[in-house]
This record gives C-alpha cells, structure tokens and sequence, in this order.
C-alpha cells in the first residue's frame, strides 16, 4: 500500500539528511573498446597474423558523481546505453572503474543480470550456498536460509536440480530470493525483474515496500517512472554516460519523459522558477468503506471510495485528473477523468500552491484480485500543448466469493433461443 500522510515525506526526509553516506561514487569513468572489424575466423587470423585492428571508444561513463544516505531508496533512469548497468555493475565491483572511486559502507547485495554469481552445472542447493558466502554470510548462515529462499522463490521441488536445466523466470526467483534472504545494507537492483512473471513481480514490490519500511538502502535502475516517483527518494538522469540530473524524482521523470520524446536538451533545459516543471504533489490519498473510515482495500461490487490531496507546484491551467486502474499486469482496465471546479462554479486555473481536493465513489467491476491506480495529470502549456505527469497512488486488493475470468464482472442481457424451424 502506498499511503503517502502529510507529515510522512518531511519527516523522512529530514531523517535521510542527517543520516551517514553509505555509497559514495565520485568521477567515474569507464570506457570500451570496441574493435571496427571483426575477425571471425581461424584463416583469417593467420592469414593476417600482424594486422592492424582498430577500435573505436566508447565512453559509457563521463565523471558520474552522487552519494547515497543509509536508508535511501535511489533512482538511476535513463535510455537503454546510457550506462545504467555499467554504473551499477562497478558499484557491485563487476567492472573496474578507470578513472574515480568508489566507497561502500556496509555490505552489499547486487542483483544485475540474470545468472551473474550463479554456476549454472551446481543445484540451487549448492548455489544458495555459494552466493550466501559470497554476500558475507558464513557457510552455516547461507545453509539456514535455504529453506527461506526456496519458499519465497517457490523452488522446493527443484532445489537438487542444476541450474542450466532452470528456465529464465526460476533464475530470476531464485536470485531475487537469495539477495532478500542475504538480508544486506545495500541492495543493488537493476531491471531484470522484467524477465519474472506478473506476480512475482509484485512479489517483489512488496519486498521493496517491506526494506523501505525496515530502513534498508537501495539503489535501482528502472524504466518504470511511476515506481521512481512512488518508492525513490532521488533519482539520478543518465544520458550518454553523462550526469544530466540529480535530485527529485519527479523532475528526474519528468525529464526522462522529455529525453524520449524531445531531447537532451530539453531534459537539461532548467525550470522557469526554482520549482521543479512537474504538475502536482501528492499529499495524501487513501480508499475508504461506507463509514468514511480508510480501508487499505476494496469489497467485490462495493463502490471504490477514495479521496486525494494534491498541491500544485506551478500554475495549471484547465488541469484534468484521469485515474486509471490497472491490473497486476500493468494492463490498464478501465479509467475516470475529473476537471477541478471552484465552489459556486468552474475554475479553469489553479494557482501555485493551491490545494485540490478530489474524492468520490467509482462503480465497482474488478474480480477478486491485485490491483493498482494511477493519477495522469494534463495541463495546458499553450493552444497545441499539454504536460503529462503520472503518479502512483495506491495498491490494493479486491476481495470477494464470486471469482471469474478475466478482471472484471459486466452486467449483461444477453439471450440465446432456438428459432421455429421452418
């Protein structure tokens, strides 16, 4: 559930500001070489033994600098090359930086590539144990948590089997599983969990929630903004190895949304003002029953009651708020639009620092099941503009005794007759 109070992100983030430094990268650089012509062959090789090969560079990383506090969630984001993985896998001491350095304070769980630190002719069984080491657990710790990573990797009857006999979606759970049960002060995470299926994906969101609560840190590399904005305390922009942004998550997104749809220069381009170009903050949202009480989730074919604060950071004109309401999937199921109206009559601008208020009851189709919402704001730029920004507001379940196919129950009228034979 991610039930943001007003007094909750103050409050963290004067913790995180006087809490230690316990990743700190300062001036990384790394570059590749990779060669114009590849030779392929045996003949070629020898025909050609004292041949010029050239290469070309290629800088994945230009002098990256930023620090992480004890207890941080950390965002990297960026376009596919902009040295995401490379960043994250010097971090885990993967690839040695060439130029810069790098200082971890406590001990470090990565989870970047499926396979990595796994021997593909071992059992899980013998793996488990294996990587347990290699995070710093002694060899009896790693054997007492087998039993933990198999349950929550849903392994049991495959912990003998070798991992090469493994399909991509078991590699995944059973990685995953290792670094949770590891338990580390740091945890490196990249996108892999696109390989797992729908549900231990959200598995794993829970676990994110579960570490943010506990204090843990983490550092994760996403394409997923809504996830940035929803977990991420900063976030860092990447583009071309260089450092574009540090800072907000919700300009760090916002930015990553003009890179792929404008371009490095107006992901660098500055606000206006000081504040950040983004629509809204969120101030709290929550579901509630037929009391008016907060409930954390919905009763099958009871209306979805809900109410949402928001404050606008800049000046909107003719906003609009779409919720939309998506299965564990991600696949969108059904939406609801709202304008913002004045007391007495419409409004067709909100003001800098003005609070809206939303709140109403949705007809309610979902089947039982996992769930999420959505809010899209749009606002006018100009006559042939608009702004989009996405927040993450809330997970939750339907719950019910009328299951069925599909995520959603419609009410039809439907019938079928024999007709008179002639």
């Amino acid at each position: 559930m991610t039930h943001r109070l007003p007094e909750d992100q103050p409050n963290r983030a004067a913790l995180l500001a006087s809490a230690p430094v316990v990743l700190e990268a300062v001036g990384i650089e790394k570059c590749f070489h990779i060669p114009t012509h590849r030779v392929d062959t045996v003949k070629e090789r020898v025909a050609h033994p004292f041949a010029r090969h050239d290469h070309r560079v290629l800088r994945a990383l230009q002098g990256v600098s930023f620090e992480v506090r004890r207890g941080e969630f950390f965002g990297i984001v960026g376009r596919n090359g902009s040295g995401k993985s490379t960043l994250l896998k010097i971090l885990a001491s993967i690839y040695r930086a060439d130029h810069g350095r790098i200082r971890v304070a406590g001990r470090l769980a990565p989870f970047i590539e499926l396979g990595v630190g796994f021997n593909t002719e071992l059992s899980a069984r013998e793996n488990v144990a294996l990587n347990g080491v290699m995070m710093g657990l002694t060899r009896r710790e790693a054997d007492r948590r087998l039993d933990a990573v198999l349950d929550f990797a849903e392994l049991d009857e495959f912990v003998d089997l070798k991992l090469k006999n493994y399909s991509s979606g078991m590699l995944v759970r059973l990685a995953f599983a290792v670094m949770v049960q590891a338990d580390a002060d740091i945890m490196l995470i990249d996108e892999v969990l696109a390989v797992g299926d729908a549900a231990f994906a959200q598995k794993c969101m829970d676990v994110f929630k579960d570490k943010r609560d506990a204090g843990k840190t983490l550092v994760l590399v996403t394409h997923d903004m809504a996830t940035v904005q929803s977990f991420c305390d900063r976030a860092m922009l990447l583009h071309d190895g260089n450092q574009l942004y540090t800072g907000d998550p919700e300009e760090a997104a916002l930015r990553y949304f003009r890179l792929n749809f404008g371009g490095a220069e107006d992901a660098e381009r500055e606000p206006a003002s000081s504040i950040p170009d983004v629509n809204v903050s969120l101030v709290d949202v929550w579901f509630e029953n037929e009391e008016g009480r907060r409930v954390d989730n919905v009763e099958q074919g009871k209306p979805i009651r809900f109410h949402m604060i928001a404050q606008a950071r800049q000046e909107l004109v003719r906003p609009v708020f779409s919720f939309h309401f998506l299965n564990v999937e991600g696949a969108w199921i059904f939406r609801s639009a709202v304008t913002v109206a004045a007391e007495g009559g419409g409004a067709d601008r909100v003001r800098a620092g003005e609070r809206i208020s939303i709140s109403g009851a949705i007809e309610n189709p979902l089947l039982p099941g996992r769930y999420s919402v959505e809010c899209w704001i749009t606002r006018e730029q100009s006559e042939d503009q608009v702004a989009l920004h996405v927040l993450r507001l809330l997970d939750f379940i339907v719950y019910g005794t009328r299951p069925g196919a599909g995520s959603v129950s419609m009410q039809t009228d439907v019938r079928a007759v024999l007709e008179p034979r002639s």
